[in-house]
């Protein structure tokens, strides 16, 4: 059976294709080929892909994405395609989904919404995944506003990042757009954001909204 995360895989590496070398993403400075670049090195590169996390590292990570990137087109999205190579910690059981799903989706989403092709709404399945990963994707991407989160299924059910003596936003909207906006995607994610004024500005400073403009 293939899993969520692998499913995501694959449509990310059918729309890296369809996209070209040259194709626009939403990660600022990146083209499509740096974008496969990035996702090979991830899983290829140990030595370099903690630079993705730790500043410190960030210098030695770009040079090497920098090579992998001037590779063949069509080999780095082959190499993503066929999965992390045998030693990779990647193929540790369970690491896939933990780690992989969000990050797929995201990044096919960038793909998909910078060209941009039609759209492809994630099947209840992979929502209901996503919604599951909500807690810990908002607190990751809540980690610059310096106000409380609220975010909201179509369905009623809330997820909470919440900081005491803060004013609280409210954010609601699908789990994949909910996802998007929490990885600073939210100009492009079908989101809506409540609130008193102030606080909701200061929300779309961090973590754009609708009608902000690109993501970073």
């Amino acid at each position: 059976m293939v899993s969520l995360a692998q499913g995501e895989r694959a449509r990310l590496s059918r729309l890296l294709a369809a996209a070209g070398p040259e194709g626009p993403t939403l990660c600022e400075g990146w083209l499509a080929r740096d974008l496969a670049a990035h996702l090979v090195v991830r899983e290829g590169r140990p030595d370099a892909a903690a630079g993705i996390r730790v500043g410190a590292l960030a210098g030695w990570t770009e040079r090497v994405q920098g090579k992998v990137a001037g590779r063949g087109y069509e080999g780095l999205v082959k190499s993503f395609r066929s999965g992390p190579p045998a030693w990779s910690p990647f193929n540790l059981p369970g690491v896939d989904g933990a780690a992989n799903l969000v990050e797929f989706f995201v990044h096919a989403e960038d793909v998909r919404r910078a060209v941009p092709f039609e759209p492809e709404p994630p099947s209840p399945e992979l929502a209901e995944a996503l919604w599951r990963r909500i807690p810990a994707v908002a607190r990751f991407g809540d980690a610059r506003a310096p106000l409380s989160l609220r975010l909201v299924h179509p369905d009623g059910r809330e997820a909470s990042v919440l900081r005491k003596g803060t004013p609280e936003v409210t954010v609601r909207g699908e789990p994949g757009e909910l996802v998007l906006f929490l990885y600073g995607r939210g100009a492009r994610a079908a989101v809506v954001a409540e609130g008193a004024p102030e606080a909701v500005e200061t929300l779309a400073h961090v973590l754009p909204l609708p009608g902000a403009g690109a993501a970073a």
